[in-house]
C-alpha cells in the first residue's frame, strides 16, 4: 500500500485537521536558536489553511517527563510560527484540557492553533499501549482528520504519531512526502559516485547504517568522535579521545567487508588534538597515527579532523553525484574545532548532484556556521528517523500511513 497523502482526505473545507509537526527546536532562555523545523512545517500548514481547514497543530518539545514544565513550553514556537505565517496562531495552554477544547471550538475556518507540549501528558510516550490509546482518543476528539508531518518522530510508536493515525482519517503531510522522496533516492537508485559521510560522537549510533549502506556506496568518509574507534581498530593509539573499545572488533569487521566490496573507507590522516575540552585549550594538528606523540601525550584529546583530511574529504564529496552526510566532523560549537565540519558543509554546497544533510547535529551545524538552507539539495528534519530509514528498519509512524519499505 502506498503512503496516503493529504489528497486522500477529500474536501477539508470547514473540517478540523489535527496536524502533527516536529517543532522540537532548541531554546536558550526562552529564545529559539534554530527555527529550521518550524520553517519546514510551514508549507503543510499553508496547504491546509488554503483548503479551508481549521488547523490544530500538536508537537513535543524536549523531554519534560510527562508533566508541565515551563522550560519546555511551546509558547515561543507559537509566536515564531505566527511570524512565518503572517497570521495569528492561537495558543492553548494545555493539550487535551479545557483551554485546548475552547481554543479549537473558537477557531475559524482557515485559522491555526498550537496546543501545548504533548509530552506534558505521560500518555504521549507511555510504554503501555492502553495509556497511549487513551491519550490519542482525547486528541482525536478535537478533530475530524489527522495529518502526520513530523518526520523527526516517525520512528517512535507514540500516541500522536501512531495511535492517533488509527483513530481518524489520516495522511502524510508534504514534509514527510518530501523526506521519503529524498531517502528513496538514497537507497533505491542513487546516482554514482555515491558517498556517505558519517560523524558524530559514537560509532555505535551508526553501526546499523554502516552495515546496511556498505553494499550500496562507493565511498564512506569517517569523522567526528567515531573516527577514533576506527583508528584504534587499525592499531593506533588515540590518547584521551572518545573511544568505544567494545566496538573495535565490529569496526574491524566492517573494514574487512568494505575491502571485499571495493568500498573506499576514507579515514582521517590528521587530527586536531587539544590539551583539554574547551575553546581556550591548547591545540595542534597531529598525524592520525601520532596522537600520543604530541606534547599532550596520552592526555591528548582529538576534537576535529585536520586540514589535510578536510581537503581530502572535500575532494571526494565534490567529485560525487550523491552525498548523504550525518554527524559533525568535530566539536563545531567551539571555534577552534569547527573547520572540518565547515569544510564538509562547504563541499556539499558545490556538488553537481544530490547533497543531503541528514538532520540532527548536522543540520544545526550548517546553520550555526552561517550556511543557508537553500545551498543544499535537502536538509532532513529527522536525524534519528533518517538513520533508521537508511538502516532498513520499520518506522511505525510511516507504516500506519500506508507506507511500506
Amino acid at each position: 500500500m502506498a503512503l496516503r497523502t493529504i489528497e486522500s482526505l477529500g474536501a477539508l473545507t470547514g473540517k478540523t485537521v489535527l496536524l502533527r509537526c516536529d517543532l522540537n527546536v532548541p531554546l536558550q532562555d526562552g529564545v529559539i536558536t534554530d527555527d529550521g523545523r518550524i520553517r519546514a512545517s510551514v508549507p503543510t500548514v499553508t496547504d491546509l489553511v488554503g483548503a479551508g481547514a481549521r488547523v490544530v497543530i500538536v508537537s513535543h518539545l524536549g523531554r519534560p517527563e510527562g508533566a508541565p514544565d515551563e522550560r519546555y513550553s511551546l509558547a515561543p514556537v507559537a509566536a515564531r510560527l505566527a511570524e512565518l505565517l503572517g497570521a495569528p496562531v492561537a495558543f492553548a495552554t494545555d493539550t487535551v484540557g479545557p483551554d485546548a477544547e475552547a481554543t479549537v471550538r473558537d477557531l475559524p475556518a482557515g485559522g491555526v492553533a498550537l496546543l501545548e507540549n504533548l509530552r506534558f501528558n505521560p500518555g504521549e510516550t507511555s510504554k503501555q499501549d492502553a495509556e497511549r490509546q487513551e491519550f490519542a482518543a482525547k486528541l482525536a476528539a478535537l478533530g475530524d482528520a489527522f495529518v502526520s508531518d513530523g518526520f523527526g518522530v516517525v520512528h517512535r510508536k507514540q500516541a500522536s504519531v501512531y495511535e492517533l493515525a488509527t483513530l481518524l482519517p489520516s495522511a502524510a503531510g508534504t514534509l514527510i512526502a518530501a523526506e521519503l522522496d529524498v531517502l528513496n533516492r538514497l537507497t533505491e537508485s542513487p546516482e554514482r559516485p555515491y558517498t556517505v559521510v558519517l560523524g558524530g560522537s559514537k560509532v555505535s549510533d551508526k553501526l546499523g547504517v554502516i552495515g546496511h549502506l556498505l553494499p550500496k556506496v562507493d565511498s564512506l568518509l569517517i569523522g567526528g568522535g567515531m573516527l577514533f574507534t576506527f583508528l584504534a581498530a587499525n592499531g593506533h593509539k588515540v590518547g584521551a579521545s572518545l573511544l568505544e573499545a567494545d566496538q573495535i572488533d565490529t569496526v574491524k569487521g566492517y573494514l574487512v567487508e568494505a575491502e571485499r566490496l571495493g568500498v573506499d573507507i576514507v579515514l582521517p590522516t590528521d587530527v586536531v588534538v587539544a590539551s583539554k575540552f574547551g575553546a581556550d585549550a591548547e591545540h595542534l594538528v597531529a598525524p592520525a597515527d601520532g596522537i600520543e606523540d604530541t606534547p599532550f601525550g596520552a592526555a591528548g584529546l582529538g576534537l576535529d579532523i585536520g586540514p589535510a583530511t578536510s581537503a581530502r574529504f572535500a575532494d571526494v564529496i565534490r567529485s560525487s553525484k550523491t552525498v548523504f552526510w550525518n554527524g559533525p566532523m568535530g566539536v563545531f560549537e567551539l571555534a577552534p574545532f569547527a573547520a572540518g565540519t565547515e569544510a564538509v558543509a562547504a563541499a556539499l554546497t558545490e556538488i553537481d548532484g544530490l547533497g543531503v544533510v541528514g538532520g540532527g547535529d548536522s543540520a544545526a551545524a550548517v546553520r550555526a556556521l552561517k550556511f543557508d538552507d537553500s545551498q543544499f539539495g535537502h536538509i532532513s528534519t529527522g536525524g534519528g528517523a533518517s538513520l533508521e530509514f537508511l538502516e532498513g528498519k520499520k518506522l511505525p509512524g510511516l507504516e500506519v500511513l500506508g507506507w511500506q519499505q
